[in-house]
């Protein structure tokens, strides 16, 4: 059995950071946020990486990230286009939002030969994360059986705006559903979310969470794959602009048919990210007082 894949999805840009977030340096030594992840990475024992990037921006993904990373790491790149797409169907005239995250996981398939991690490009994950979803891909991943990392709400918010978040429904460690909320703002003791940005939702600390980091059996893909085009018949006439095909969009259709089971892997990490550019000062934070504390050497290359 070969060992399992981390696929990194890289592909967009951040409207709100203005920027390409994810090769902002965010310590004084120039790591970028994507280096922490690599390295808990390979420290839990992954040793192939896929990142999913548009084509025009591989060139600064290679100079940023991957020609050094490929020194430790077997690396390989899949592009996300708005063109591939199912028989029968077309991009929308005017269409430059990318499809979404099952969209960019679908586009490493021809490259998959194993169970694999799904990850964001711009998101701190902390170790203990990555080893729970490799132990689980190594041992009990199948074509039945996946996990997520469960991220505890009040660990995962920006001070600075809203974030989205894919809100689970759990129980007795395994994950019922998972919804989209596009707009969660922190609150005291939790947070808040809103569909009409007059009403909230109050959703309270211990709230659990998606933040993107999934472990799959590898016959997932063709779970995604067979999907979409089901998607795009549903939603292509309905909001041809921006609709998205999202990851939690095939784990709640497969849990509803009872095709598969979805382990929740409960971690009391802090999430970071760079949401906004008055995050990266905190992020920075954070991370300095790790390296100080020994969780993160100096050198990570």
């Amino acid at each position: 059995m070969n060992k399992p894949i981390l696929i990194v999805m890289a592909a967009g840009l951040s409207s709100r950071y203005g920027g390409l977030k994810q090769t902002a340096p965010v310590d004084d030594a120039g790591h970028i946020l994507i280096d922490y992840s690599l390295y808990d990475a390979r420290r839990a024992g992954f040793e192939r990486v896929i990142f999913i990037v548009a084509e025009a921006l591989e060139k600064d993904f290679r100079e940023a990230i991957g020609d050094r990373i490929a020194k430790r790491m077997d690396v390989r790149y899949a592009h996300q286009k708005l063109e591939m797409l199912p028989d029968g169907f077309h991009v929308p005239d005017g269409r430059v939002k990318p499809w979404g995250t099952a969209h960019a996981v679908l586009c490493a398939k021809d490259m998959t030969d194993a169970n694999f991690a799904v990850i964001n490009a711009d998101d701190f994950y902390g170790d203990s994360a990555f080893r729970s979803i490799y132990d689980f891909i190594s041992l009990e991943a199948d074509d039945r059986h996946h996990a997520m990392a469960g991220y505890f709400i009040g660990n995962t918010l920006s001070g600075h705006g809203h974030v989205a978040r894919g809100v689970c429904k759990t129980e007795g460690g395994a994950l019922l559903e998972i919804t989209e909320r596009t707009h969660v703002e922190a609150r005291a003791g939790g947070a808040a979310y809103t569909e009409d940005g007059v009403t909230f939702t109050f959703l309270p600390d211990d709230t659990v969470v998606s933040m993107n980091l999934l472990g799959f059996g590898s016959s997932i893909m063709d779970e995604i794959d067979a999907q979409f085009p089901v998607f795009l018949a549903e939603n292509l006439l309905k909001n041809p602009q921006k609709c998205e095909y999202y990851l939690p969009l095939v784990l709640n259709r497969l849990l509803k048919e009872g095709k598969v089971e979805v382990t929740v892997l409960p971690t009391h990490n802090k999430w970071y990210g760079v949401t906004y550019a008055d995050d990266m000062p905190v992020v920075r934070n954070a991370l300095a007082k790790m390296r100080a504390a020994g969780v993160y050497p100096d050198a990570m290359n």
